[in-house]
């Protein structure tokens, strides 16, 4: 059993990072997506309905440009803001401050170790619902961990404590402003798109929550 890693391969209960699955995984998606699509199209000949079919493809054309353009909205302003933050150096101090909440989670990582900073940024873009900021800062973070592990080990292709405490992390991130859920329900017309708010701070207080304890009591067993 394995689970993704930010996209950038497949880490596995033993440790190793499996990229060949993770492209056989995309394939088999893709396999599944055109079969999908076609076993639609040839249902919609047999039953008569290819006029649908049509309709159905230029609506959901439009509505996915008119989504897009929304989404793009938010990313760059959020972004926008993240990046202003950056160089303003508040993420810096942030990542200061927030010191003693890294060391907690990964105790054996140093503390003035490049990865600090990629991860403070990833959780604080979490925290805001901003997964389009927090996905560099995670693939950085991973890759700063990853140069980690090796001069420790002298290995590559081996996922450290770390790397698998901070993917667990990243699966349950919590949310305190779940940006993309908001824009979403403005777009198809909620009469209040944030009510989601209040549902998805407890959830994702949950599920991190049993995440980080999930980790911790690993961690004893390594």
């Amino acid at each position: 059993m394995s689970v993704n890693v930010l996209g950038i391969g497949i880490i596995g209960f033993d440790g190793h990072i499996y990229e060949a699955m993770n492209k056989t995984g995309d394939e088999m998606l893709n396999i599944l997506w055109s079969g999908m699509i076609i076993a639609g199209i040839l249902y919609s000949v047999v039953t008569g309905n290819v006029s649908d079919i049509s309709n159905a493809a230029l609506d959901s054309s439009k509505e996915a440009v008119t989504l897009c353009i929304t989404m793009l909205g938010v990313m760059a302003f959020w972004c926008g803001l993240m990046q202003i933050a950056e160089d303003a150096g508040l993420v810096e101090k942030m990542s200061g401050k927030m010191q003693p909440v890294i060391h907690f989670l990964f105790p054996q990582l140093p503390k003035n170790h490049p990865a600090n900073k990629y991860i403070t940024t990833n959780i604080i873009a979490n925290i805001l619902g901003l997964g389009w900021a927090a996905t560099p800062a995670g693939l950085q973070a991973m890759e700063e961990l990853s140069k980690l592990e090796e001069s420790r080990r002298s290995l590559k292709g081996i996922a450290s404590n770390e790397m698998c405490n901070f993917l667990i992390l990243n699966i349950s991130s919590l949310q305190l402003i779940p940006v993309n859920v908001i824009a979403y329900r403005s777009q198809y017309g909620s009469v209040n798109p944030a009510s989601i708010v209040g549902a998805g701070i407890i959830a994702t207080s949950i599920s991190t929550l049993v995440g980080i304890v999930y980790f911790k009591i690993m961690d004893r067993k390594r």
